[in-house]
């Protein structure tokens, strides 16, 4: 599902409230350092198509012009999100982006948050660090807890580090939402032990004010991929709950 505008919604979004997207990658195209084999925008080789960037100079206009217009309509926003067709991070304008958005939620939408969906993967870096560190919700995403499993079901570009991810994500001392994708496939179970309790060892270590288990909830590339019930993620995941994680579960009732 290609986002086909670069300010996109207001949408409903499961974790988000309503929410207005903004995509950072081209809106005919994608561009991820992930292919993950849920993702609804498909495989990062059927969207090569378009490889044009939005620059920031776009993203302040078309921003300007879509909040100007729902201001008007009286539309309410819960949330301005960064999530598109990939990895918004790896807009090189990213920085410069996140300020503009947060001085015009500011004059536009003061009550709204500011939230960007990121794989983590550029997070060691400092600008784009910085830049994390000011939105209201920074949700980063870790699917497994080994480099192996991540390559199972996230296919990530060559020099991925787990151990990188997570000791960047211990900068954030906990100001972060971690996000996971629940799922089972021929030869993958988020709810096998080695994989549960390694990442809930994460979790532990990492101590996010947030964690969001979800699962999926459209057509993915990868077929015969299976989703979870809430009633058994909210199984899966009650030792955390019972240490007093505050766990947000979305997914099939």
């Amino acid at each position: 599902m290609m986002r086909e505008e670069t300010v996109f919604g207001p949408i409903h979004s499961r974790r988000l409230g309503r929410s207005l997207g903004i995509n950072l990658l081209p809106v005919k195209g994608k561009i991820c350092n992930f292919d993950c084999i849920y993702c609804e925008c498909g495989w990062n080789r059927d969207g090569r198509g378009d490889t044009v960037l939005p620059t920031a100079a776009k993203v302040r206009a078309d921003l300007e012009d879509k909040l100007t217009e729902l201001m008007l309509q009286g539309v309410p926003i819960d949330s301005i999100t960064f999530s598109g067709d990939g990895e918004p991070t790896l807009n090189p304008e990213f920085p410069r982006i996140i300020d503009d958005t947060l001085f015009l939620r500011d004059a536009y939408y003061p009550g709204a948050k500011v939230s960007v969906l990121s794989n983590a993967t550029r997070i060691h870096l400092p600008e784009v660090f910085e830049a994390l560190r000011k939105v209201d919700n920074p949700i980063l995403k870790i699917d497994a807890p080994t480099d192996a499993l991540v390559a199972r079901i996230n296919n990530p570009a060559p020099g991925y580090s787990l151990e990188r991810v997570i000791k960047a994500l211990e900068r954030f001392e906990g100001n972060f939402i971690l996000q996971t994708m629940f799922l089972k496939s021929k030869d993958f179970d988020s709810s096998s032990p080695e994989v549960l309790d390694g990442w809930m060892e994460i979790v532990r270590h990492l101590k996010p004010r947030q964690v969001m288990v979800y699962t999926i909830d459209r057509p993915t590339p990868e077929e015969g991929l299976e989703a979870f019930p809430v009633e058994r993620m909210h199984d899966l995941v009650r030792p955390l709950i019972e240490e007093g994680f505050n766990i947000d579960i979305k997914g099939k009732e």
